[in-house]
């Protein structure tokens, strides 16, 4: 029984029901821990003796005695502090963010090397107006290139050095665009003032 307190009629704890939600949701979060890989899990801050738990229960393959180790499991996790699950879970969703990012920026630059294979200098010329610091003539060079590499049938040298320079072009360009208005600000404050 939680029990009440007398003069604001409030309850001294959570309910049953909320402390079952919190451990549904611990779970949860023990279960996407095991399915990550080892290098997906060294980017996360956890601590080593949760570590060694997880890692336990990716060994288990028998659907019973993995369901009773990620019950065991979570209730290792939830003897942690909330900080540290919080810090888990906020480095989890930062992970995917910037795996979303850098999945986005690959289908940017294979959709502009085909245009650029495609269509030839009008693709080259919106490039070159969306990143004014781009090399035309190398670029066209490794157009010419990987179209007369994919006519010979040989191998796509050409083709791989496209999207490696169009990379080298986008990232920074994204990169700034990430840092934003806190870039700016950062800028401003390093100027002297008169």
């Amino acid at each position: 029984m939680r029990g009440r307190d007398e003069e604001t009629g409030e309850f001294f704890s959570e309910s049953r029901s909320q402390n079952r939600r919190e451990a549904l949701e611990v779970l949860a979060l023990g279960e996407k821990l095991v399915e990550l890989t080892a290098a997906q899990l060294a980017r996360l801050p956890i601590p080593a003796d949760l570590l060694e738990h997880i890692e336990y229960s990716k060994r288990i393959t028998s659907h019973g005695a993995r369901k009773r180790q990620l019950a065991f499991l979570a209730k290792q996790m939830r003897r942690e502090d909330d900080a540290t699950l919080d810090a888990i879970r906020d480095a989890m969703e930062a992970n995917s963010e910037t795996s979303k990012r850098a999945v986005a920026l690959m289908h940017r630059i294979e959709r502009w090397r085909e245009r650029l294979l495609a269509e030839g200098d009008a693709a080259l010329a919106e490039l070159l107006d969306e990143y004014p610091d781009a090399d035309r003539q190398a670029l066209r060079t490794l157009v010419r290139n990987a179209l007369a590499e994919k006519a010979r049938n040989k191998p796509p040298r050409a083709y791989r050095e496209i999207y490696q320079a169009l990379r080298e072009l986008m990232l920074p360009a994204l990169a700034g665009a990430d840092a934003g208005p806190a870039a700016d600000e950062a800028d401003d404050t390093d100027q002297p003032t008169a």
